[in-house]
């Protein structure tokens, strides 16, 4: 696997400190809301983000996952989304914050703030540990980021090429060589 990484572009520490810097902003912006914290993981990749995370706000929160496709096997997003795993907690009246791996094109991502809506939640921001702006095709922003990132394929810490190189304890650059068989 670490032969296929091009360059490493955060390491694990980088990760870690820049984490809990972001636990710390959302738990100080939350703080005296008054209203519940619901935090929505989008899986798979922002399983590692989102055990991190969790841990670094210092506040009183609950957690759900979704599931939803918009890759398929390939390297670009089809556009198509589809909901694999819907959420199961009632977000009435409560702070919901999105948890997810990558923001790239922002399709994805904003058809679930759009769904999310739906649930009546009294706010729903976004907290992505990678910003891709150059591929943005929708206007959208996080409200907390981790890292910006270059248009390259990355992968690790959660981040997958064809389910593999998650488990990679920093983001990488994979190898051109690699995805382009």
């Amino acid at each position: 696997m670490k032969n296929d990484i091009e360059k490493i572009l955060f390491t694990e520490e980088q990760l870690k400190t820049r984490i809990k810097e972001l636990g710390q902003e959302i738990s100080r912006d939350h703080a005296n809301s008054g209203r519940d914290l619901v935090l929505i993981c989008v899986l798979k990749g922002s399983v590692p983000f989102m055990a991190d995370i969790m841990r670094a706000i210092d506040l009183p929160c609950t957690i759900d996952f979704m599931a939803v496709s918009s890759y398929g096997r390939g390297t670009v997003s089809t556009g198509e989304i589809k909901i694999k795993k819907d959420i199961e907690t009632d977000l009435i009246g409560k702070d919901v914050l999105i948890i997810e791996d990558i923001l790239d094109s922002g399709l994805t991502l904003s058809y679930i703030m759009g769904l999310m809506g739906k649930y009546s939640p009294a706010s729903i921001k976004l907290c992505t540990l990678l910003d891709k702006p150059e591929r943005r095709k929708v206007p959208i922003s996080p409200n907390y980021c981790g890292f910006t990132v270059p248009d390259e394929f990355v992968v690790g810490f959660g981040l997958d090429y064809n389910e593999k190189y998650r488990n990679l304890p920093y983001i990488g650059v994979l190898k051109r060589s690699v995805y382009e068989n």
